[in-house]
């Protein structure tokens, strides 16, 4: 009987296979496809000419990418948790002399929208909180066909070919060997490839950046991502960016704050969502567009088939044409937000795609994904992917197939069937290609226009605010300090040295290494752009924000009615909170109903903290309770507004936070005393919280909270 080798060891079997292996190279080996065909570029797909196009003949990427898109049944791989919407879009003029898109000719035109927002590297029962990119994919039911938008929520991606999509993820995604951490980068696999692929600098930057935590999706700006083509009747064609830019502004949260969020309630964001629209706060944004003349695009200096770069605002501005609400919760998760099924492939007449190497990847990738994920190719039939407008054609049967077509004929060109469905010249409507010289040879490689990995990153650094920097640093000093490998750590400081040497000798500070020396900083040739920072963003008004009042019995009833009506007028909702659920009494003896408990629904479920004044009773019972002290310490140190009324000033007191005699308050930090009119304070605290943090307070490293 044969000996069976011991679990662990290596076979004597496959030490006779590794020795035939030709391509065997000491410790490790030749990379090759799964046929074991040698690969000898894996960093760029095949095109034609330098930046052409992606050739389908490129049987290693197709390989890649198909292995990748089907590893995870029936979940998404990425973008698995997710929430939606449906709405409408409508456009503001007439947008003919720029494209032909039937949705974006009559402003008296309501398109039908399905919105679906996700997180990127977490799994269906991950949180929402969790410092990530976030998708914003938009399914336009227009009268020419399904328009999919798939963008995020931040304007530029990781890497800059679809052949290193598979590595990214693989990389962000929890390490095999132990499935650790969930919805997370900061560990050694993620690390390890940014820093060895300097091409995601500029990702990076954004993603350390508070836009990687909004505050709701109300509140994030979105973005196609990709360069693609607009196109009018007469066929002229102008390369385009596409923006989303939220009504009520961009806000984030505090990264303490997301942590915490995390644990007490991992639905924020969904919940948010639901609840606005229950209430009827649509959630509202304008898309934008940036429109470029072929032969200005030359002239930028970075490459618009690369989507790590932006087009600055300011070289470019963003015109907006049309508003996006959605007004209605889906009826049924699973059979809308979890079996939509979007692909940036899904385009319509007016709209065209340019090269860029990622886009065309994704062109493959995401029919190849819902072929597993939805079972087949007939995806486009479940109700939420369907068409508004017939369609007609003669694919037939497969897993899954709703229609029942009739006749005989499913060929073309036929006779039997009178020639139909017959083609659509593109004088008529019919969807045409815009035509573009290609270059020679083929082959794979990158152009040199792609070579600039850290200006705009540079850009987006000189861009932010002193405090967003700050937390930008935060970021970087915490990811990089989960990273075990030292190594990683010098290598991903040594590229931020190449964005700024005050950034790298901050982050260097942090991890307990010394600043890198000798790197010159690749330094973005204009001015910052202000339109990158989140500061400032909005209207300045209180719309939809989330206000606690905390009481105990005792309470001035007056003071909480005055505000809790001063609020709602003003747009904010508001909940009274106590030590227990059911009613406090207020100190005239009305009774007032609680909506929750301040272990509940802690402070950082809200945007700002209102304490009112009242009997002794009440500021001794909330002095006394340490759940309410906490409340008023986390919120202040997430740089939230609180406002405080005569006795309630008790409270900031044994949280160590009432103002200095002779000192003004801290930033943000409203208190009225014994005697004052509430409109006043009421007045003051609206237009704090549409200022939406105060991220200039003092002493916050000495909250504990």
């Amino acid at each position: 009987m044969e000996k069976h080798d011991k679990p662990g060891t290596p076979s004597a079997s496959q030490d006779k296979l590794d020795a035939l292996d030709p391509f065997r190279q000491g410790p490790g080996q030749a990379l090759t496809t799964n046929q074991g065909t040698p690969i000898s570029d894996n960093q760029n797909s095949l095109r034609a000419g330098i930046r052409g196009p992606s050739l389908l003949e490129d049987f290693i990427l197709r390989e890649k990418i198909t292995h990748f898109d089907h590893e995870r049944i029936p979940e998404r791989v990425v973008h698995a948790r997710g929430e939606g919407a449906h709405g409408f879009f409508q456009v503001y003029r007439c947008m003919s002399d720029l494209t032909s898109a039937d949705f974006l000719q009559n402003p008296e035109d309501r398109t039908p929208v399905f919105v679906r927002f996700s997180t990127v590297a977490g799994s269906r029962g991950s949180t929402d909180t969790a410092r990530d990119v976030r998708g914003f994919a938009v399914k336009f039911y227009t009268r020419a066909g399904n328009f999919d938008l798939v963008g995020n929520n931040i304007p530029v991606f990781f890497v800059q070919d679809a052949m290193k999509f598979p590595d990214l993820v693989h990389a962000v995604k929890p390490e095999p060997h132990n499935e650790i951490p969930q919805a997370a980068s900061a560990h050694d696999t993620f690390w390890d490839f940014a820093s060895l692929t300097t091409e995601t600098t500029h990702m990076l930057m954004w993603v350390m950046s508070d836009r990687a935590l909004p505050r709701s999706h109300r509140m994030m700006e979105g973005f196609g991502v990709h360069t693609f083509r607009l196109v009018n009747a007469e066929g002229h064609s102008r390369l385009v960016k596409f923006h989303w830019k939220p009504v009520l502004g961009i806000h984030g949260l505090a990264w303490d704050e997301a942590q915490k969020i995390s644990g007490k309630d991992p639905d924020f964001h969904r919940r948010d969502l639901w609840e606005a629209i229950e209430r009827g706060d649509y959630p509202e944004w304008e898309l934008g567009i940036q429109v470029i003349e072929e032969d200005q695009a030359d002239k930028f200096g970075f490459d618009l088939l690369d989507a790590t770069k932006i087009v600055p605002e300011e070289l470019v501005p963003v015109q907006r044409i049309g508003r996006l609400t959605l007004n209605r919760n889906p009826d049924n998760f699973f059979a809308e937000t979890e079996q939509v099924a979007f692909h940036p492939g899904h385009i319509v007449p007016g709209i065209d795609f340019t090269n860029d190497p990622l886009l065309q990847g994704r062109l493959f990738s995401y029919t190849d994904t819902q072929l597993s994920r939805l079972g087949g190719p007939n995806f486009h039939e479940i109700p939420i992917s369907r068409s508004i407008c017939p369609f007609h054609n003669h694919q037939r049967d497969g897993m899954h197939r709703m229609t029942i077509n009739t006749g005989r004929v499913n060929y073309d060109r036929n006779s039997l069937g009178a020639g139909l469905p017959a083609e659509l010249p593109p004088e008529q409507g019919g969807f045409a290609s815009v035509a573009e010289t290609m270059e020679s040879p083929k082959l794979r490689g990158r152009s040199p226009s792609f070579a600039d990995h850290f200006s705009q990153a540079n850009l987006f650094w000189r861009s932010q605010t002193a405090v967003e920097q700050d937390h930008i640093v935060a970021a970087f000093a915490f990811e990089l300090g989960k990273v075990e490998t030292v190594a990683i750590r010098e290598r991903m400081v040594a590229n931020l040295a190449q964005v700024d040497s005050g950034l790298a000798e901050r982050v260097a500070r942090e991890l307990g290494l010394p600043a890198p020396t000798g790197i010159t900083v690749c330094a973005w040739p204009g001015s910052p752009s202000p339109a990158l920072s989140m500061v400032g963003s909005g209207d300045g008004s209180a719309l939809t924000r989330s206000v606690a009042i905390l009481t105990a019995d005792g309470v001035d009833g007056e003071q909480v009615a005055a505000m809790r009506s001063a609020l709602n007028s003003a747009g904010a909702q508001c909940k009274l909170l106590a030590a227990r659920l059911g009613d406090v009494a207020s100190a005239d003896g009305t009774a007032l109903a609680v909506d929750a408990t301040f272990a509940a629904m802690p402070s950082v479920m809200f945007d700002a903290v209102f304490v009112p004044g009242g009997h002794s009773t009440c500021i001794g019972a909330l002095r006394a309770n340490g759940d309410a002290v906490h409340y008023l310490r986390e919120a202040y140190k997430h740089c939230k507004p609180i406002a405080v009324a005569a006795d309630g000033v008790g409270l900031l007191e044994e949280a160590a936070l009432a103002p200095v005699p002779h000192q003004p308050a801290e930033p943000g930090v409203l208190v009225a005393a014994p005697g004052d009119a509430i409109d006043g304070l009421a007045h003051d605290f609206i237009a704090a919280i549409g200022k939406h943090r105060f991220w200039s307070r003092a002493g916050l490293a000495s909250i504990a909270a």
